[in-house]
């Protein structure tokens, strides 16, 4: 999140087109609630536009402070249950999961949790599901609860949906009563609500006071950047304008520069010493053979660069310090991210990682991914996945596990949490969603999953 703050003279409820500006400043609030004391004082600037050129002027100074509501520690835990599903599948029973949504003014809804797809099951009970009151808006706001037949091409079935409220939910819990799922029929040119005889139930709900994000970031506990970028051949030749890694002269950036800016930009203030892992991957290195994890800074030694900026140069410099090769693996890179957590944890570092891959193709070592993964789950690790270009990446949303079940191994292991965003970058272009708060979006959950699964408490 990124707000920009403006002054204005009025001190009267008018309008805002008619008061004079003082100035405006800008900053991330990641920036804000990483320092001691929550406040950031930032200069204000008026910009002044001529018809040649515009000035910038010095207008003061302003502080801006951050504070979390009490209501964004208070969580609602919830085990729900349906009984008499509608089978949705041919032969079989159906395999259903639920989202819950809020509704926001303009009548959207906005899915804020999913529970695991159950198999065969008509009459299925979910784990429970915590959901932040403050994420909802309240107790009394509508959630629409929806439950879905689960398909492997992503179209998922609806099978019926209800919507009610937290307290709601609590009511139907206190009173050991179900509601009838209801499901959209087109009659004639309208849609009716059917009711059906499949019931929601609510075997648990309770309210508990937990530790946030924050209250880690205050105990003193890092959110440590890693990013890792494609050099596969598929990208095509960084000397030509077409080229996916194309260094434009004028300054304008490609579409890995500005994965790494945006959000190296939110993520660095959670980081002390802002000293990087970063890595590449699919590329040869001069006189050697193809590598499928090599230091982005072109060292054997290490793999820190300094800053953001330190990530953009030695980006650059790769490009002109390797040959595009192929294949497009993962393994390698999410290997060498969990090494580092590792590390981390047998130190008792108050540590929690990021890794960011960067990607325009599909991805041919899958399955070895989903292993790889399935033992970071365990990590103070999650992996934010950015994929460029006009490639197919449905098996990048098989491994973001909000789109179906959790991953499993070779071996029978399931994945002990989600801890996979992708997000893919041309359905962001339009500039209607923001790329980082699509990717950053599931971040403090996974944290707090991390350290809620293992009792860490943060220091007081």
């Amino acid at each position: 999140m990124k707000p920009s703050v403006d002054a204005f003279t009025s001190t009267q409820m008018l309008k805002l087109e008619e008061q004079q500006s003082l100035g405006e400043a800008c900053c991330t609030l990641s920036e804000i609630v990483t320092k001691p004391n929550r406040s950031l004082t930032l200069d204000l600037i008026r910009r002044e536009e001529s018809v040649s050129s515009t000035h910038s002027q010095h207008c003061g100074k302003l502080t801006v402070h951050a504070e979390e509501c009490f209501s964004s520690k208070s969580t609602a835990d919830i085990i729900l249950r349906c009984i008499d599903l509608e089978s949705k599948d041919l032969f079989s029973k159906s395999d259903p999961f639920l989202v819950i949504s809020k509704l926001v003014e303009s009548g959207i809804s906005i899915p804020v949790c999913k529970t695991e797809v159950l198999k065969n099951d008509h009459n299925p009970t979910w784990k429970p599901v915590f959901l932040n009151i403050q994420q909802v808006g309240s107790k009394d706001s509508p959630l629409v609860i929806e439950c879905f037949n689960f398909n492997s091409n992503g179209k998922h079935d609806l099978i019926g949906k209800v919507q009610k409220s937290l307290a709601d939910l609590e009511k139907l819990h206190l009173g050991r009563e179900g509601e009838n799922l209801y499901l959209p029929t087109l009659v004639g040119h309208n849609y009716e609500n059917k009711i059906l005889n499949s019931k929601l139930l609510v075997d648990k709900f309770s309210e508990t006071v937990q530790h946030t994000f924050l209250d880690y970031l205050a105990g003193g506990f890092e959110l440590n950047f890693m990013v890792a970028i494609d050099f596969t051949a598929s990208n095509g030749n960084p000397r030509l304008p077409d080229s996916l890694h194309y260094i434009d002269p004028s300054g304008r950036l490609n579409a890995y520069q500005k994965a790494i800016y945006e959000v190296g930009e939110v993520l660095q203030f959670y980081d002390a010493d802002k000293r990087y892992p970063a890595w590449g991957f699919g590329a040869r290195p001069i006189d050697g053979p193809v590598s499928h994890c090599f230091n982005l800074n072109g060292s054997s030694n290490y793999c820190e660069v300094q800053g953001i900026q330190g990530i953009m140069m030695a980006y650059t410099s790769a490009l002109f310090n390797v040959s595009l090769a192929g294949p497009t693996l993962f393994g390698h890179v999410i290997n060498r991210a969990s090494v580092v957590a590792c590390d981390s944890l047998s130190t008792g570092a108050k540590k929690y990682f990021a890794l960011l891959i960067i990607t325009d193709g599909v991805i041919t070592d899958l399955q070895e991914t989903k292993d790889t993964l399935v033992k970071a789950s365990d990590l103070p690790l999650s992996i934010l996945i950015v994929g460029v270009g006009g490639a197919d990446f449905k098996e990048m949303e098989i491994l973001d596990a909000d789109k179906g079940e959790r991953l499993e191994s070779t071996t029978g292991c399931i994945a002990s949490r989600d801890i996979v965003q992708f997000v893919p970058f041309r359905d962001l272009q339009s500039g209607e969603i923001s790329m980082v708060g699509a990717l950053l979006a599931e971040l403090p959950t996974q944290f707090l999953t991390y350290m809620r699964r293992r009792d860490i408490k943060p220091s007081t």
